[in-house]
């Protein structure tokens, strides 16, 4: 039996990865999230009742348990309060944390930076020194696509250079990841970086493009499709997210045995430090994505073109020779399957949600 940490359980990639360690039913896992309202925290506390927790009974900064999973507890707490989190982590013991907790969204940044600064950089300085002074045996934490910023070269390797990122809050990621190559160097803790590209799927944000697509193409309103859907992105469903998140939780970095600090390759190191993309290998243009949701719906969208928006780039494409070598999986799921996934849980799942809320009484 293993102890886990994941920060973000009420985000979208957070609960799917509760939800998977909660299936292997050997681990004991506590769940930790702020619950901010950068988007409907009425989506955040149902996903956290999936799980047994409900809102009626959650208390800051104090751990409860789950009704319906004896091996799973939650907290409310804002990962930037150092010393708690010191506290709590030394406390704790956890043998793995998954660190999913993050400020998202590219053009958010654009407005509010110092809340990425706040959460993605204090916060996860207090994962480090947490993770350092109560001895965790490893550390895998949420990185991004966006680092590789005006990078080109496709596909993007985990070998190629990310000193140009092109927001803050891929600044801050690339922070993430220097940040915890540094502790992997200095007090030898087993890091492992996750670029995660275009994630999507039941449960995501409401925020992002599939969701948005399907809600206004449903209500016959115009989408916003930037770059005039030309833009490439290579759209990764949140099942291969969470399969590649857990196989790498499982396999701690470790120290380059073919190091040459001459030809210096950024995703390996002397220290227990990884980097991997978690991709689908398969880029489409956002055209061909919102079709996709045409599709599905059986209707057509009725499409506002844009420019591309500062902060975005025009493609991405991972390659994912890396994490297939090192866990031996591949992120495969179609787009037209996982969107399909997606629309099925918003019309069985979401509206019946947003109708209850506004007809409590029904």
């Amino acid at each position: 039996m293993a102890k886990y940490l994941v920060t973000g359980a009420a985000g979208f990639i957070g609960f799917h990865v509760v939800q998977r360690l909660l299936r292997e039913g050997d681990h004991e896992i506590v769940g930790l999230d702020v619950i901010n309202d950068y988007y409907d925290v009425e989506l955040k506390y149902a996903r956290l009742e999936q799980h047994g927790i409900y809102r009626q009974n959650l208390e800051a900064a104090h751990t409860i348990p789950s009704e319906t999973w004896s091996n799973y507890r939650f907290i409310q707490v804002d990962l930037a309060d150092f010393d708690f989190m010191m506290a709590f982590m030394l406390y704790e013991k956890f043998d793995c944390v998954i660190h999913l907790a993050a400020q998202a969204g590219v053009r958010y940044s654009l407005t509010n930076p110092r809340a990425y600064t706040h959460s993605n950089v204090e916060g996860f300085l207090s994962i480090l020194e947490g993770c350092r002074h109560s001895k965790v045996k490893h550390l895998v934490y949420a990185s991004s696509s966006s680092v590789y910023g005006l990078n080109g070269d496709m596909p993007l390797s985990e070998k190629q250079g990310t000193q140009h990122p092109i927001s803050l809050y891929a600044a801050t990621k690339k922070a993430n990841e220097m940040m915890a190559h540094t502790y992997s160097h200095l007090f030898k803790l087993p890091t492992t970086g996750l670029r995660f590209f275009t994630v999507y799927g039941p449960w995501g944000r409401p925020d992002m493009a599939l969701f948005l697509f399907t809600e206004a193409i449903m209500k016959g309103k115009p989408i916003q499709v930037f770059n005039k859907g030309e833009m490439i992105r290579d759209f990764t469903y949140i099942d291969d997210i969470v399969e590649s998140v857990y196989r790498l939780s499982l396999k701690p970095a470790q120290p380059s045995s073919d190091w040459d600090n001459h030809a210096v390759e950024p995703d390996h190191s002397t220290a227990p430090y990884r980097i991997f993309n978690i991709g689908n290998n398969n880029p489409v243009q956002l055209n061909k994505y919102i079709e996709a949701v045409e599709e599905v719906l059986e209707k057509k969208s009725i499409k506002n073109l844009m420019d591309l928006q500062p902060g975005d780039v025009p493609a991405t494409f991972a390659d994912t020779q890396s994490l297939e070598e090192w866990v031996n999986y591949k992120p495969q799921t179609d787009i037209s399957d996982g969107v399909r996934r997606f629309v099925n849980w918003y019309q069985e799942f979401y509206l019946a949600m947003k109708y209850q809320k506004e007809f409590p009484n029904l």
